[in-house]
C-alpha cells in the first residue's frame, strides 16, 4: 500500500449554528479533492437552510446570516444526501478524507442525517491533523486551532472559517505534518485505525488531568464520530 500523502486525497469541513456537534445545524459544507501532486481536481460547496436561527455570534464567525441561508440555502436533507454521496464515493475509491477535529464535522453530519432521515455515511478512511498533531507533538504549548497550526507550519489560511478555505488549509496542514513526522506518512487505513486509539488515549489523559480539580469531568474519546 502507498502512503496517503502520495495519492489522491480530500478534505471535508462544515460550518454550523453552534459548538455542540450533536445539536448544531448544518449551514455550509465543502469537500476539496487534490491529486498526488497536491493540485485541486474537484471542489464541492453547499449552503443549507438550517431551519433554525443562526446566532449572531456564529454569523460573525462564518459570515452566513439566517436571512441569507433562508433565501439562498438548499433544504438540509438534500445537502446531506449530496454530501453523503460524495463522501461515500471517495471512501469507495480508497481516497482518504482529511478533517480537522474530525469528530466535530462527522458527528454534525451523523446527527443531522439522523434528524432528517438521511442514511448515515460510514466514515471509514479519515485523517485528522488535530489528533495527529497531539500525538506527535504532545508537549506543544499554546492553542491547537486550525489557524494556530497553519501559522506554525507556514500554511496559508485565507478566509478562515469559511468551509472551503478551511478544507484546503486542512489538506496542506496534513501534508506538512506528514512531511515533518514520518510516522504519519503511512497508508490511510493504518493511520485511520491508529487515530482511533490515539484519540481514546488523548481523551483519557486530558480527563485524568481535569479530574484533579473537577472529579466529575468527562472527555469523550470516540473518533471520528461521537456516539
Amino acid at each position: 500500500m502507498s502512503n496517503w500523502n502520495t495519492g489522491a486525497r480530500a478534505a471535508f469541513d462544515v460550518e454550523t449554528t453552534g459548538r455542540d456537534p450533536r445539536q448544531a445545524r448544518l449551514v455550509t459544507a465543502s469537500i476539496v479533492v487534490v491529486d498526488g501532486d497536491g493540485r485541486t481536481t474537484d471542489e464541492h460547496e453547499w449552503l443549507a437552510n438550517p431551519g433554525v436561527e443562526i446566532p449572531a455570534e456564529v454569523t460573525a464567525i462564518h459570515g452566513v446570516s439566517t436571512a441569507h441561508a433562508v433565501e439562498h440555502g438548499l433544504p438540509v436533507a438534500r445537502v446531506l444526501a449530496e454530501i453523503g454521496a460524495v463522501l461515500a464515493d471517495l471512501f469507495a475509491q480508497g481516497i482518504p478524507v482529511i478533517a480537522y477535529n474530525a469528530s466535530y464535522d462527522f458527528t454534525v453530519l451523523s446527527a443531522e442525517s439522523a434528524r432528517h432521515g438521511v442514511p448515515a455515511v460510514d466514515a471509514s478512511l479519515v485523517i485528522d491533523p488535530y489528533i495527529c498533531n497531539k500525538q506527535v507533538d504532545k508537549y506543544r504549548r499554546g492553542s491547537r486551532t486550525l489557524g494556530a497550526l497553519c501559522q506554525e507550519y507556514g500554511v496559508a489560511l485565507e478566509d478562515a472559517h469559511t468551509s472551503a478555505a478551511d478544507a484546503l488549509a486542512t489538506i496542506r496542514l496534513a501534508e506538512a505534518l506528514a512531511s515533518k513526522y514520518p510516522v504519519l506518512a503511512v497508508d490511510a487505513a493504518t493511520l485511520h485505525h491508529q487515530q482511533i486509539g490515539w484519540a481514546k488515549a488523548q481523551a483519557a489523559d486530558f480527563q485524568s488531568y481535569l479530574r484533579r480539580t473537577k472529579p466529575e469531568a468527562v472527555i469523550e474519546g470516540d473518533w471520528p464520530v461521537l456516539p
